[in-house]
């Protein structure tokens, strides 16, 4: 494993930054999770896009342009020779002092990871995966916008816990008004009538680049997909839920809080959105 650090390439064991960079001190920076199918990042641009997005958000300066930053990310991955695999791609504030003011920081690290990623095992894919409403809430735009895709995810690693607390591999976060928000690393979709629905980005979800794919393949495929508040109510009532994220891909969730959601096993749009997904990236 090649790992890209600020220009320079680093061998696993020896790919290391400082203990005074505020990533590590205050998680503060930004970053993406990228896979490589069959050879070719997927939505390389979208992913990109957003992080500098994030990186304004924050007043976070990335030393290198947008050209600059794909054509690193690329070499990465002809370095590693992936074919299939992932891209966890870092901005972190940089090197600092112990102090929390981020303009000490002289420089942002540029961190490129190339690896392997299997979120869950495949069985859950045919089968689909038990979730739980976690008690914690998404964290509010009055307090940090949560489409900025920072490297401090506490809120959602708590939440996590509680979720292998009992058994589940993921939870579903709500909004302080109790609208559904997304997971803990995924957005969230349900089917109800032949309608693709899921919630609103103003509602603390991110804008996945996993989720505006698969809306868009389901409106290529003839459903109507619509962005809307949803409750704990319309989540136990759907004929199908799914999860969809950059390491999940699209996985169907066949129970929530104890509730069998619609058959029991993963519904037939969900199936079909699966298959069209895996034809659209392994192309």
């Amino acid at each position: 494993m090649q790992i890209y650090i600020n220009g320079e390439y680093y061998e696993k064991e020896d790919a290391k930054v400082s203990v005074f960079d505020h990533g590590f001190l205050y998680g503060d920076g930004v970053f993406e999770g990228i896979r490589i199918y069959s050879g070719k990042i997927f939505k390389l641009k979208e992913h990109l896009d957003r992080l500098y997005k994030s990186a304004k958000a924050l007043m976070l300066e990335i030393p290198l342009t947008p050209d600059e930053l794909k054509k690193d990310v690329e070499d990465a991955v002809k370095r590693n020779q992936k074919e299939n695999g992932y891209i966890r791609l870092v901005i972190s504030r940089g090197e600092g002092d112990l102090g929390v003011n981020p303009f000490l920081c002289k420089k942002a690290s540029v961190i490129i990871i190339v690896g392997d990623i299997q979120l869950y095992p495949e069985k859950y894919y045919t089968e689909g995966i038990s979730v739980i409403t976690s008690s914690l809430r998404r964290i509010s735009p009055d307090c940090f916008d949560v489409r900025i895709k920072s490297l401090n995810y506490l809120n959602n690693a708590l939440a996590k816990i509680e979720a292998a607390q009992v058994g589940c591999m993921e939870a579903i976060m709500l909004t302080r008004e109790g609208y559904v928000a997304e997971c803990t690393a995924d957005n969230i979709f349900t089917v109800s009538n032949g309608v693709l629905y899921t919630p609103c980005l103003t509602d603390c979800a991110l804008e996945g680049i996993t989720r505006n794919f698969v809306m868009e393949i389901a409106e290529n495929a003839g459903m109507t997909v619509r962005e809307i508040h949803l409750t704990q109510y319309d989540l136990y009532n759907a004929d199908e839920c799914f999860l969809t994220g950059t390491g999940a891909e699209l996985i169907p969730v066949t129970k929530i809080d104890g509730r069998v959601i619609g058959s029991g096993r993963s519904g037939k749009w969900t199936q079909k959105l699966a298959e069209l997904f895996h034809e659209a990236v392994y192309m």
